[in-house]
């Protein structure tokens, strides 16, 4: 069962989410916060698997309390930042405040049902124009980014910039096992071995740093 976690102002658009997920099979609603400065109690209170997380919320907006969340000693719940605000800056500051996906509220039922369920198994959860925006972001940008994603990338075993580089492709964990020969276990191994070593929260945060790191053309 994945255990769902709505952090929204509006209750009309909570009442509406808690519908929709509760129809999903293998999910359930634990609980529910107004504003980003309610969503670490709740998260410690419910324990929740994924949380839905909007942006502009009145006290702590939601980019916040997704950094707040990652920088929690104990193991903190996957964020996807739901919003209505389809801007490319946002997607790039949810994904480095931590969150594994980004959708917008107008995504279809089925989109978002199946957004949680990525995010509960630890895959990214994107809307296609979030997965454009972070295209862009790899596409352009100073140089000297790319050296800074160099050096850290550096840091990995063989193994584990292999399985960065499959990331950043959007491979899931069965097909990095599939393309380099190892069990999904073995592939976890080298993804967590990664994310460690570099302070990384998440895979999307690995894709985006390994997308920094090649040449540019």
């Amino acid at each position: 069962m994945i255990r769902v976690l709505l952090a929204d102002d509006d209750p009309l658009v909570r009442t509406g989410l808690k519908m929709m997920l509760r129809g999903a099979d293998g999910m359930e609603v634990v609980g529910e916060a107004a504003d980003g400065a309610q969503v670490a109690a709740a998260v410690r209170e419910h324990e929740p698997d994924v949380v839905l997380m909007d942006i502009r919320m009145p006290v702590m907006d939601g980019l916040a309390a997704t950094r707040a969340l990652a920088q929690r000693d104990t193991p903190s719940p996957r964020v996807i930042v739901l919003t209505t605000f389809d801007e490319h800056r946002l997607v790039l500051e949810a994904m480095r405040a931590g969150a594994a996906g980004y959708l917008v509220k107008h995504s279809a039922p089925e989109e978002i049902v199946e957004a949680v369920r990525r995010a509960a198994r630890g895959e990214p959860a994107l809307s296609p124009s979030a997965a454009r925006a972070l295209i862009q972001h790899a596409a352009t940008g100073p140089d000297d980014r790319s050296e800074h994603a160099r050096r850290r990338l550096a840091l990995l075993t063989p193994r584990e910039r292999e399985v960065a580089e499959a990331v950043a492709e959007g491979l899931s964990n069965t097909e990095i096992g599939v393309r380099l020969h190892l069990s999904v276990g073995t592939v976890k191994a080298h993804l967590s071995g990664a994310l460690a070593t570099l302070g990384l929260d998440n895979r999307v945060q690995l894709a985006l740093l390994t997308h920094d790191a090649r040449p540019r053309t």
